[in-house]
Protein backbone atom coordinates (compact mmCIF):
# COMPACT_ATOMS: atom_id res chain seq x y z
CA UNK A 1 0.00 0.00 0.00
CA UNK A 2 1.15 3.52 -1.00
CA UNK A 3 1.75 5.93 1.80
CA UNK A 4 -0.05 9.07 1.79
CA UNK A 5 1.76 12.05 1.38
CA UNK A 6 2.17 13.96 4.14
CA UNK A 7 1.38 17.81 3.74
CA UNK A 8 4.83 20.31 3.80
CA UNK A 9 4.96 22.93 6.44
CA UNK A 10 5.08 26.65 5.35
CA UNK A 11 7.08 28.58 7.86
CA UNK A 12 6.45 32.23 7.84
CA UNK A 13 8.19 34.71 9.52
CA UNK A 14 5.44 37.41 11.01
CA UNK A 15 7.30 40.81 11.76
CA UNK A 16 7.33 42.42 8.47
CA UNK A 17 6.63 39.72 6.09
CA UNK A 18 3.17 39.24 7.64
CA UNK A 19 1.99 42.04 9.60
CA UNK A 20 3.37 45.66 8.68
CA UNK A 21 5.10 46.39 12.46
CA UNK A 22 7.97 44.86 14.72
CA UNK A 23 5.22 43.10 16.88
CA UNK A 24 7.57 43.08 19.70
CA UNK A 25 8.07 46.77 19.94
CA UNK A 26 4.90 47.70 19.65
CA UNK A 27 3.02 45.46 21.98
CA UNK A 28 5.81 46.63 24.33
CA UNK A 29 4.58 50.30 23.85
CA UNK A 30 1.10 49.02 24.79
CA UNK A 31 2.46 47.89 27.32
CA UNK A 32 4.19 50.43 29.02
CA UNK A 33 2.57 53.78 28.12
CA UNK A 34 4.73 56.33 25.65
CA UNK A 35 6.97 57.51 27.94
CA UNK A 36 8.43 54.48 29.20
CA UNK A 37 8.78 52.89 26.22
CA UNK A 38 10.85 55.80 24.51
CA UNK A 39 13.29 55.43 27.36
CA UNK A 40 13.37 51.09 27.31
CA UNK A 41 13.51 50.94 22.97
CA UNK A 42 16.12 53.47 23.21
CA UNK A 43 17.90 51.73 25.74
CA UNK A 44 17.51 48.21 23.40
CA UNK A 45 18.75 50.56 20.47
CA UNK A 46 22.25 51.54 22.30
CA UNK A 47 22.81 47.44 22.96
CA UNK A 48 22.34 46.64 18.81
CA UNK A 49 24.22 49.74 17.72
CA UNK A 50 26.86 48.56 20.28
CA UNK A 51 27.39 45.57 18.64
CA UNK A 52 25.47 43.13 21.17
CA UNK A 53 24.09 40.18 19.39
CA UNK A 54 21.00 39.85 18.48
CA UNK A 55 19.80 36.97 21.03
CA UNK A 56 21.28 39.05 23.72
CA UNK A 57 18.98 42.21 22.82
CA UNK A 58 16.23 39.54 22.68
CA UNK A 59 17.02 38.76 26.24
CA UNK A 60 16.99 42.12 27.26
CA UNK A 61 14.20 42.80 25.89
CA UNK A 62 12.09 39.90 27.88
CA UNK A 63 13.57 41.06 31.12
CA UNK A 64 11.47 44.24 30.87
CA UNK A 65 8.05 41.99 31.78
CA UNK A 66 10.43 40.60 34.31
CA UNK A 67 6.87 40.04 37.54
CA UNK A 68 4.54 40.37 34.63
CA UNK A 69 1.39 37.73 35.05
CA UNK A 70 1.57 35.36 31.86
CA UNK A 71 -2.37 35.67 32.12
CA UNK A 72 -2.49 39.39 31.99
CA UNK A 73 0.09 39.61 29.36
CA UNK A 74 -2.08 36.93 27.18
CA UNK A 75 -5.18 39.19 27.91
CA UNK A 76 -3.31 42.30 26.81
CA UNK A 77 -1.86 41.03 23.53
CA UNK A 78 -5.39 40.41 22.59
CA UNK A 79 -6.85 43.94 23.39
CA UNK A 80 -3.42 45.30 21.45
CA UNK A 81 -3.96 42.95 18.34
CA UNK A 82 -7.76 44.06 18.53
CA UNK A 83 -6.12 47.25 17.73
CA UNK A 84 -3.69 46.13 15.00
CA UNK A 85 -6.10 44.33 13.20
CA UNK A 86 -8.69 46.91 13.21
CA UNK A 87 -6.13 49.40 11.39
CA UNK A 88 -6.51 52.08 13.95
CA UNK A 89 -3.08 51.46 15.67
CA UNK A 90 -0.86 51.08 12.65
CA UNK A 91 -2.91 51.78 10.13
CA UNK A 92 -3.81 48.55 7.46
CA UNK A 93 -1.60 46.07 9.11
CA UNK A 94 -1.01 43.00 6.75
CA UNK A 95 1.21 42.53 4.29
CA UNK A 96 -1.06 41.26 0.47
CA UNK A 97 1.32 39.36 -0.98
CA UNK A 98 2.59 37.10 2.12
CA UNK A 99 -1.49 37.09 3.03
CA UNK A 100 -2.35 35.45 -0.34
CA UNK A 101 0.39 32.93 -0.42
CA UNK A 102 -0.74 31.63 3.36
CA UNK A 103 -4.66 31.64 1.91
CA UNK A 104 -3.09 29.67 -0.89
CA UNK A 105 -1.03 27.17 1.29
CA UNK A 106 -4.17 26.56 3.52
CA UNK A 107 -6.32 26.37 0.74
CA UNK A 108 -4.09 23.28 -0.52
CA UNK A 109 -4.00 21.65 2.63
CA UNK A 110 -0.19 22.91 3.76
CA UNK A 111 0.26 23.31 7.42
CA UNK A 112 0.99 26.90 8.56
CA UNK A 113 3.51 27.74 11.22
CA UNK A 114 4.19 31.26 12.63
CA UNK A 115 8.14 31.37 13.80
CA UNK A 116 9.44 34.51 15.36
CA UNK A 117 11.26 35.95 17.80
CA UNK A 118 8.14 37.54 19.34
CA UNK A 119 6.46 35.86 21.84
CA UNK A 120 2.11 34.81 22.37
CA UNK A 121 1.00 37.57 23.91
CA UNK A 122 1.26 38.96 20.40
CA UNK A 123 1.15 35.93 18.15
CA UNK A 124 -1.69 33.73 19.88
CA UNK A 125 -4.09 36.07 18.50
CA UNK A 126 -2.85 36.38 15.00
CA UNK A 127 -2.57 32.68 14.55
CA UNK A 128 -6.29 32.79 14.58
CA UNK A 129 -7.32 35.52 13.04
CA UNK A 130 -5.17 33.93 10.11
CA UNK A 131 -5.58 29.80 10.59
CA UNK A 132 -1.95 29.06 11.54
CA UNK A 133 -1.52 25.72 13.15
CA UNK A 134 1.62 26.08 15.16
CA UNK A 135 3.47 29.09 16.51
CA UNK A 136 7.29 28.50 16.98
CA UNK A 137 8.04 31.61 19.45
CA UNK A 138 10.63 32.73 22.01
CA UNK A 139 8.74 31.09 24.60
CA UNK A 140 8.99 33.10 28.44
CA UNK A 141 10.08 31.43 31.68
CA UNK A 142 7.06 31.53 34.14
CA UNK A 143 7.82 30.97 37.93
CA UNK A 144 5.26 28.67 39.67
CA UNK A 145 2.88 32.26 40.31
CA UNK A 146 2.58 32.55 36.38
CA UNK A 147 4.79 35.07 36.70
CA UNK A 148 7.76 36.06 34.26
CA UNK A 149 11.61 35.53 35.52
CA UNK A 150 12.44 37.86 32.57
CA UNK A 151 14.75 35.30 31.59
CA UNK A 152 13.75 32.74 28.10
CA UNK A 153 14.21 29.25 27.37
CA UNK A 154 16.15 30.35 24.05
CA UNK A 155 15.19 33.26 21.64
CA UNK A 156 14.23 32.00 18.25
CA UNK A 157 15.68 34.10 15.96
CA UNK A 158 18.96 33.12 13.49
CA UNK A 159 20.11 29.63 14.09
CA UNK A 160 17.05 28.92 16.59
CA UNK A 161 14.38 29.97 14.04
CA UNK A 162 15.82 26.95 11.74
CA UNK A 163 16.20 25.03 14.82
CA UNK A 164 12.73 24.91 15.82
CA UNK A 165 11.51 24.87 11.91
CA UNK A 166 13.56 21.64 11.79
CA UNK A 167 12.04 20.14 15.30
CA UNK A 168 8.58 21.18 13.77
CA UNK A 169 9.24 19.03 10.81
CA UNK A 170 10.32 16.22 11.89
CA UNK A 171 7.59 16.33 14.65
CA UNK A 172 4.92 16.02 11.65
CA UNK A 173 7.76 13.69 9.65
CA UNK A 174 7.61 15.83 6.62
CA UNK A 175 11.20 16.75 5.26
CA UNK A 176 12.45 20.23 5.09
CA UNK A 177 12.94 20.07 1.21
CA UNK A 178 9.28 19.89 1.12
CA UNK A 179 8.61 22.47 3.12
CA UNK A 180 7.96 26.71 2.16
CA UNK A 181 9.43 29.76 4.01
CA UNK A 182 8.62 33.32 4.09
CA UNK A 183 10.94 35.98 5.59
CA UNK A 184 11.88 39.62 5.08
CA UNK A 185 15.20 39.57 7.13
CA UNK A 186 18.90 38.81 6.76
CA UNK A 187 18.58 37.13 10.45
CA UNK A 188 15.93 34.63 7.97
CA UNK A 189 18.21 33.28 5.99
CA UNK A 190 19.24 30.17 7.80
CA UNK A 191 15.38 29.18 7.96
CA UNK A 192 15.01 30.30 4.30
CA UNK A 193 18.27 27.97 3.38
CA UNK A 194 17.01 24.88 4.95
CA UNK A 195 13.29 24.98 3.61
CA UNK A 196 13.18 23.60 0.07
CA UNK A 197 10.67 26.56 -1.56
CA UNK A 198 12.17 29.81 0.09
CA UNK A 199 10.29 33.05 -0.51
CA UNK A 200 12.02 36.33 0.00
CA UNK A 201 9.93 39.12 1.38
CA UNK A 202 11.16 42.88 0.73
CA UNK A 203 13.91 43.87 -0.43
CA UNK A 204 16.65 43.18 1.96
CA UNK A 205 20.22 43.14 0.34
CA UNK A 206 21.49 39.87 1.60
CA UNK A 207 18.31 38.15 1.15
CA UNK A 208 17.88 40.02 -2.42
CA UNK A 209 21.92 38.54 -3.30
CA UNK A 210 20.53 35.04 -2.42
CA UNK A 211 16.87 35.21 -4.57
CA UNK A 212 19.05 36.87 -7.31
CA UNK A 213 21.70 33.82 -7.04
CA UNK A 214 19.17 30.82 -6.74
CA UNK A 215 16.02 31.89 -8.16
CA UNK A 216 13.98 32.31 -5.40
CA UNK A 217 10.85 33.92 -5.52
CA UNK A 218 10.67 37.61 -4.07
CA UNK A 219 7.33 38.94 -2.56
CA UNK A 220 6.84 42.62 -2.94
CA UNK A 221 5.64 44.48 0.90
CA UNK A 222 4.22 47.39 -1.73
CA UNK A 223 0.78 46.46 -0.58
CA UNK A 224 -1.08 46.31 2.94
CA UNK A 225 -4.61 45.37 3.77
CA UNK A 226 -6.75 45.88 6.73
CA UNK A 227 -8.93 42.80 5.77
CA UNK A 228 -9.27 40.22 3.68
CA UNK A 229 -11.98 41.21 1.53
CA UNK A 230 -15.72 39.38 1.86
CA UNK A 231 -15.27 37.26 -0.89
CA UNK A 232 -11.59 36.28 0.56
CA UNK A 233 -10.00 38.35 -2.59
CA UNK A 234 -6.81 40.18 -2.18
CA UNK A 235 -4.51 42.57 -4.86
CA UNK A 236 -1.42 40.31 -3.86
CA UNK A 237 0.96 42.25 -5.85
CA UNK A 238 4.51 40.61 -6.21
CA UNK A 239 8.10 42.36 -7.61
CA UNK A 240 9.07 42.10 -11.26
CA UNK A 241 11.77 39.41 -11.47
CA UNK A 242 15.12 40.22 -10.72
CA UNK A 243 17.90 40.20 -13.09
CA UNK A 244 19.22 37.56 -11.48
CA UNK A 245 16.50 35.30 -12.32
CA UNK A 246 14.52 35.01 -9.62
CA UNK A 247 10.89 34.68 -10.09
CA UNK A 248 7.82 35.82 -9.44
CA UNK A 249 5.77 34.17 -6.35
CA UNK A 250 3.23 31.69 -8.32
CA UNK A 251 6.43 29.97 -9.48
CA UNK A 252 6.29 27.93 -5.60
CA UNK A 253 2.58 27.39 -5.92
CA UNK A 254 0.99 24.42 -6.79
CA UNK A 255 -0.12 24.24 -10.54
CA UNK A 256 -3.94 24.17 -9.57
CA UNK A 257 -3.52 27.33 -7.68
CA UNK A 258 -0.96 29.25 -9.49
CA UNK A 259 -3.74 30.04 -11.66
CA UNK A 260 -5.76 31.41 -9.14
CA UNK A 261 -2.85 34.18 -8.59
CA UNK A 262 -3.79 37.15 -9.81
CA UNK A 263 -3.86 40.52 -9.14
CA UNK A 264 -6.46 42.40 -9.57
CA UNK A 265 -6.24 45.65 -8.86
CA UNK A 266 -3.04 47.76 -9.41
CA UNK A 267 -0.90 48.98 -6.27
CA UNK A 268 -1.53 52.46 -5.28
Amino acid sequence: MTATPVAPIAFFDVDETLINTKSMFDFLRFHLGEETYIREAERLRAMAQAGADRSEVNRAYYRLYAGALWSDLLAQGRRWYEEIRSGRRIGPPLIASTLAALRHHRTAGHRIALVSGSFLPCLAPLAEHLGADTVLCTDPVRNGQGKLTGEVIRPVIGPHKVAVAREAAAREGVPMTDCYAYGDHASDLDLLRAAGRPHVVGGDPLLMEHAHRYGWPVLSTAVLVTEPTPTGGLCAVVSSPCGGGCSVAAWSMPDDLAADWECTAAAR
